[in-house]
């Protein structure tokens, strides 16, 4: 069993009943949930930017190719998912970009 594996043991109280419970260390280093920020499109996969297909300042449709990115030799569209107005671009042509990472912002 590796240290990320010990189990750890913490009590938790829960209208006035007291459980004892365990956890990995790994799980207790946990990034904590943030909902997604509708204004912020990031990659869902790591790829290389092939295309660009908006400016700052333009007005997207639902649906609307944003730009393109290509991973494991297939080409992506990354399409917007509701109207908005381009804020900012991250990500040029020739990027490699990182799942995670940051490609376009929205006002």
């Amino acid at each position: 069993m590796t240290p990320a594996q010990k189990p750890i043991r913490q009590t938790l109280t829960l209208h006035d009943t007291v459980y004892e419970t365990s956890f990995t260390k790994k799980f207790a280093n946990r990034k904590p949930y943030a909902p997604k920020d509708p204004k912020r499109l990031t990659a869902v996969i790591p790829g290389l930017i092939l295309q660009v297909l908006v400016a700052p300042g333009e007005t997207v449709r639902p649906g609307q190719s944003l730009l393109i990115l290509e991973a494991m030799k297939m080409q992506n569209h990354i399409s917007s998912h509701d109207a908005a107005t381009v804020k900012a671009l991250h990500a040029a042509p020739g990027d490699m970009v990182m799942k995670g990472q940051l490609l376009v912002e929205f006002e």
